[in-house]
């Protein structure tokens, strides 16, 4: 008996040992796919199904610690990618009262971060709201991932952001830290650099002063866009600039000052983007009753994309009109791919060829439950 004891122990003992270097084997065939301790090669962590999104998933703010603030984010990364690799960086800013994975997946960028090359910075503010004291987190962690990428490596550095994120992205582009480092700016329902017509469809919840549930309903504060900072249209540096909104919230002039600036013939339409497929989120706070202006659920649409061609110095500025849609429908996958595709098609390299140089980055924490 003491005998078989003895063997049965051997042989838990090799199994132990093969299976312990087996992992050991996995995690050093993955490790030339981390970047400050994401394993880009594992899908993104807490994607949305294509359908019922759960609060639980979108309210998450991001497994990675930013550790001057300690304040979290996330960083989704090209599946293969290697130290070396050129990249295209994209930092993309939720609205205001919303969440760092809201914005990740009304945005998908991530479903094609492969194909583009993306490198993606969603960071999360703590009051949801973006003010001048989140500007030293942000500037922490684009040092951070730069800094560990590497300067040269950096084929563009794109900022996005949806709503107030879009507005925070007009107040930060033209300071001292991020004009000579974004390449084009993506305003997602985040404010046009240009004159638009209202829809007049509502903007935020409308409709009786009783819910259909039957619970007494408050309305919002009327919601103003600030008002537009002095100096030239779209502040005193130099980027391509994407707008993109639905058609229930307004539509684009045939005209930009953007467009006049860097001498861009008059706008052209493109061939309208089809998605069978919806967007994974929507707001789900504001369904009862709800109004076209602030979105209803996600379904299929159609875009409609508008381009200033042949800009001076590479620049990009386009319009895309969501057909049908609000504020808060969740973007569908081609139209998406679309303005990554503008994006990167834009003159980058400002980070790469600017005199910018990144400090020594302090490594991310990551949580437990990344």
């Amino acid at each position: 008996m003491r005998h078989l004891t003895r063997r049965l122990r051997d042989i838990l003992l090799a199994l132990f040992t093969l299976s312990a270097l087996g992992a050991g084997s996995a995690m050093a065939q993955a490790a030339p796919h981390m970047l400050l301790g994401v394993d880009c090669s594992a899908p993104p962590l807490w994607h949305c199904p294509d359908t019922e999104c759960q609060a639980a998933v979108v309210t998450q703010a991001g497994p990675t610690v930013e550790m001057k603030t300690r304040r979290p984010f996330f960083l989704d990364c090209p599946s293969d990618y290697k130290p070396g690799d050129k990249v295209n960086i994209l930092l993309s800013l939720h609205g205001a009262g919303s969440y760092a994975n809201w914005q990740r997946n009304y945005f998908p960028a991530m479903d094609v971060k492969d194909k583009y090359r993306l490198v993606i910075i969603t960071p999360s503010s703590p009051t949801r709201v973006w003010s001048e004291a989140d500007d030293e987190y942000l500037h922490n962690i684009v040092d951070l991932v730069v800094g560990t990428i590497g300067k040269d490596n950096v084929d563009h550095f794109i900022l996005a952001g949806h709503s107030q994120g879009g507005m925070t992205s007009n107040r930060i582009i033209c300071t001292d830290y991020f004009k000579d480092k974004v390449d084009v700016r993506i305003s997602l329902s985040g404010g046009r650099i240009g004159p638009t017509t209202p829809a007049g469809k509502g903007f935020g919840p409308g409709g009786p002063q009783i819910y259909k549930s039957g619970q007494p309903y408050t309305a919002p504060p009327p919601f103003r866009f600030p008002v537009a900072a002095a100096g030239p249209p779209g502040g005193a540096c130099d980027y391509s600039f994407i707008f993109s909104n639905g058609e229930n919230e307004s539509i684009p002039t045939t005209t930009s000052p953007l467009a006049d600036k860097y001498a861009c013939a008059a706008r052209v339409q493109l061939p309208d983007v089809i998605d069978p497929k919806a967007g994974y989120v929507w707001d789900s706070t504001r369904q009862d009753p709800g109004t076209d202006g602030w979105g209803h659920y996600p379904k299929s649409g159609r875009a409609l994309v508008y381009q200033f061609p042949n800009c001076k110095d590479g620049r990009v500025v386009a319009d895309v009109v969501k057909i049908g849609k609000g504020h808060t429908e969740g973007y569908e996958p081609n139209i998406t791919e679309a303005i990554i595709a503008l994006a990167v098609s834009a003159k980058g390299g400002k980070i790469a060829n600017g005199s910018w140089t990144p400090p020594v980055p302090t490594p991310p924490a990551r949580s437990p439950f990344g």
